[in-house]
């Protein structure tokens, strides 16, 4: 399993437009993928998963991948937050 933790910046969190796109983002990959935020966590390839978490400027997220794609996975994802100003 491959796990990173993530300090979001964009002053509107993670909304529908990035939201969108994570979801594209991990939906390329066979592996599961999970976002987890304040001790839920819900499948990266569920738009209504990652909106439910209502996450905002300033949190501490976690995304883990277990598969067999699983560290293109979580390096695919981590250009997605940097690329759309979500993270770091």
């Amino acid at each position: 399993m491959e796990k990173r933790e993530f300090h979001i910046v964009a002053e509107t969190g993670i909304h529908a437009r990035p939201a969108t796109l994570l979801v594209q983002s991990a939906s390329k990959y066979n592996s599961d993928i999970n976002l987890e935020y304040k001790g839920k966590s819900v499948n990266l390839k569920s738009i209504m998963g990652v909106m439910s978490l209502g996450v905002g400027q300033g949190a501490d997220v976690t995304i883990s991948a277990e598969g067999a794609d699983e560290a293109e996975a979580i390096s695919g994802i981590a250009e997605t937050m940097k690329k759309e100003g979500l993270s770091e």
